[in-house]
């Protein structure tokens, strides 16, 4: 199973960057997946998540990004992806993505821990 996370850059702050996961060796519709980030000296927080496809999607924002980030997932191709808008400093983070069949993903909060990326650094300038 291979989790390759793509799309990370250097922006300044406002503008925009998407992020992409491709995923290989396991059929992702089956999965909840979700995107992570750890900042320099924090713990990795949950950044956004997404159910498997079926009767209700639940989606997870961490609060600091609703309004701005937006993740989507493209099952028939095995990829998924988190639309950052208006980015700030205080995102500046390696973005880590993730897959978990038992995915525990609601709207106050994403647990995710089966398959990890490698992770992309987002850096952010005032």
């Amino acid at each position: 199973v291979q989790l390759q996370a793509s799309g990370g850059g250097v922006v300044q702050s406002g503008e925009s960057l998407r992020l992409s996961c491709a995923v290989s060796g396991i059929t992702m519709s089956h999965y909840g997946v979700g995107w992570f980030r750890q900042a320099p000296g924090k713990e990795r927080e949950a950044v956004s998540c997404i159910s498997a496809p079926g009767t209700i999607t639940s989606t997870y924002y961490e609060p600091s990004t609703k309004g701005r980030f937006t993740i989507s997932r493209d099952d028939p191709r095995n990829i998924f992806y988190l639309q950052m808008n208006n980015l700030e400093p205080t995102d500046t983070a390696i973005y880590y993505c993730a897959a978990d069949t038992i995915a525990v993903i609601r709207s106050t909060m994403c647990s995710i821990d089966d398959y990890w990326g490698q992770g992309t650094l987002v850096t952010v300038s005032s």
